[in-house]
């Protein structure tokens, strides 16, 4: 038995990609292999938003690893950078979470208090000073919660960016490669079986996104993970409408270079369907008129959608998967696959090459992929089923 090289990964999106480029850094031999083209699937379709702050409605592990990751995108731009030349579009000019109703008011005002508390910078501003700040929000907002330290990148640049440092450092990067199942032996991964035969290892990470939990069952891992289809639409305007990222229940603007306007995303759980609706898009358009009336004048570009990777209880699996030695996986990001990429990349490398990674305990063990019956993570009472699928339903 012949091994392959040290770590095989499975799953060519920013999440594998990031795991590759931080193991070859170490030193580790690494094979990655991706059923498509690189990064061409739900890095392809979002948006890039660094919603650290945004996007998390607690303090919890999710939000702390959130914002160590966020913290790590201006020295990881610019390493990409001199690596690969490749800019990954890196913009801090601040999000504005809007209210457009009173709900929405008193929810973001407690936000805003829980944010500070948690040491971030969070500022609850009047309609007037919205306005102010962006002048073609809606005359229509309560105000805002400005959260100065969210921004975005261009998603992907980041995941060609990962992909490009990898190759640098050695990765062989393998695309068009059917993983078919695990190789295993008594208690341990071995490699991998493709389509193409056989290829072994002494560790294999599991990154490939919504499609994980289907490459596990056959090894006796029950991993859930489902599809999240997302609509998303951009437009091209004349001039520069918003500096910053809009963001309200059920609608994103980000403004990106040359005047360009992301719109997204709706929300379609369970489907595996592809196809941009005019349903979905009919609905982000209002929504986004009612967030920045003057969007309907802006030159229409193009629709897509994607398929985030979401768990029945909201936190992706991080780390070690505790059936077979040597097996970790990386899966289930959902809505943060971007923002926590620099993170799970870093920490899965740790893991794999035996580094400590206790530094982040307890948290570690929040994103364990153990579903057992002693497992940390169940204890932790997090969101279930109906409750989960609520707060989609309001996104």
């Amino acid at each position: 038995m012949k091994h392959t090289s040290d770590v095989i990964i499975v799953g060519g999106g920013v999440i594998g990609a990031s795991i590759a480029y931080h193991l070859a850094k170490r030193g580790q031999s690494v094979t990655l292999l991706e059923r498509s083209r690189l990064g061409t699937e739900a890095s392809a379709a979002a948006a890039g938003m660094l919603g650290a702050q945004s996007e998390m409605e607690d303090t919890g592990p999710l939000f702390q690893w959130a914002r160590q990751s966020r913290a790590m995108f201006p020295e990881l731009s610019g390493e990409l950078k001199s690596l690969t030349g490749i800019d990954i579009g890196l913009v801090r000019e601040g999000l504005l979470n809007v209210a457009l109703s009173d709900a929405q008011e008193q929810e973001l005002r407690a936000r805003e208090k829980l944010q500070r508390t948690a040491g971030e910078r969070a500022e609850w501003l009047s309609a007037a000073a919205a306005a102010a700040l962006e002048p073609a929000l809606s005359r229509a907002t309560r105000g805002a919660l400005y959260l100065p330290e969210d921004g975005q990148v261009e998603a992907p640049q980041l995941a060609a960016a990962f992909a490009q440092a990898a190759r640098v450092f050695g990765a062989k990067l393998q695309e068009f490669a059917n993983v078919q199942g695990l190789l295993t032996e008594r208690d341990r991964v071995i490699g991998v079986m493709t389509s193409e035969g056989p290829l072994y290892s002494e560790h294999v990470v599991v990154a490939a996104g919504t499609w994980s939990g289907q490459l596990l069952v056959g090894s006796g891992i029950d991993l859930p993970v489902y599809p999240v289809k997302g609509e998303c639409f951009s437009v091209l305007a004349e001039k520069r409408e918003l500096q910053k990222t809009l963001f309200t229940p059920g609608c994103y603007i980000v403004p990106k270079a040359g005047g360009r306007l992301l719109v997204g995303a709706t929300v379609v759980p369970n489907s595996y369907d592809r196809k941009v609706s005019l349903a979905g898009l009919a609905e982000l358009m209002e929504r986004a008129k009612q967030l920045m009336p003057a969007i309907v004048e802006a030159e229409w570009e193009k629709a897509w959608s994607g398929l985030r990777p979401q768990t029945p209880d909201g936190m992706p699996y991080i780390g070690k998967v505790p059936m077979y030695e040597g097996l970790f996986a990386a899966c289930g990001h959902y809505r943060n696959g971007i923002l926590l990429s620099p993170i799970t990349g870093k920490i899965i490398a740790q893991l794999v090459s035996g580094e400590d990674a206790s530094n982040l305990q307890p948290n570690l063990d929040a994103f364990c992929p153990d579903l057992s019956g002693t497992s940390k993570r169940l204890e932790s009472g997090r969101l279930q089923g109906e409750e989960l699928h609520g707060i989609e339903a309001a996104h």
